[in-house]
């Protein structure tokens, strides 16, 4: 065997492994699909009660309107269904899921340790910026209530909560957070458009934040479990007096 071909074989098992550049970029999944999309569109619809608990998710009009395939579609709702916030009914389609009451007061316990934990764990670690970036955030929500522009006001307000759990600088609590965080936001809106927790939303945040700032763990996680275990029993209250549910 000549040298020419001994160093041919050699070179055969690496033209046989792997897979060419070609090839890695056509088998890229694209970082935001279609499903993740639709799901996210039908997600804000859902939580802003543009979408009724119990109201039918016609695969074919959602299609049109979101101007997608039946597949995607499907992978959207089933991803809405594992968050809480559709039902698949065997033979007979989707369903916006409604807001139920013994679901509601375990989903706020959990949302309440996880955010007080939170808190705490936040107080000892912000920075200066960290501080800055809350109280900015503050200033927001504060003109937005005033203003009466709910829904302005609501955004802010997520992005408070998920702001503090993300200063604990704990991925654990943050992967919980995030596990339930839809479910815990179609909740939050529904209190907040109830007659005076609003009010009462703005002047715990001021607290909640006088706390972070001054460093004063205990309190801070005091305040924010209370904050959301209220904003739970507005809604179970509203749910036991029969109240129409956005």
């Amino acid at each position: 065997m000549t040298a020419t071909n001994l160093k041919s074989e050699r070179k055969a098992p690496k033209r046989r492994s792997g897979v060419t550049a070609l090839q890695r970029r056509a088998l890229r999944v694209p970082r935001t699909g279609l499903h993740e999309q639709a799901a996210k569109k039908l997600r804000t619809l859902i939580v802003r009660g543009d979408l009724l608990p119990g109201e039918p998710l016609l695969e074919v009009s959602l299609s049109e309107a979101l101007g997608i395939s039946r597949t995607p579609l499907r992978e959207a709702l089933k991803q809405l269904a594992a968050e809480g916030l559709v039902e698949l009914r065997l033979n007979r389609g989707a369903v916006v899921a409604s807001l139920r009451l013994e679901e509601l007061s375990e989903l706020f316990e959990a949302v309440s340790g996880i955010e007080r934990c939170a808190a705490e764990l936040a107080a000892q670690r912000m920075t200066a910026s960290d501080v800055q970036r809350l109280e900015a955030l503050q200033k927001r929500i504060e003109r937005h209530h005033d203003r009466g522009e709910l829904r302005a006001y609501f955004e802010i307000n997520q992005q408070i909560h998920s702001t503090i759990v993300d200063f604990s600088r704990n991925s654990v609590l943050k992967t919980s957070h995030d596990a339930l965080l839809a479910r815990a936001e179609r909740a939050r809106f529904f209190a907040l458009s109830a007659h005076g927790r609003w009010d009462e939303s703005v002047r715990e945040h001021r607290q909640i934040l006088a706390a972070l700032k001054a460093r004063d763990a205990e309190r801070a996680g005091r305040l924010l479990g209370q904050h959301v275990r209220r904003t739970g029993e507005t809604v179970a209250e509203a749910l036991t007096n029969k109240e129409a549910v956005p």
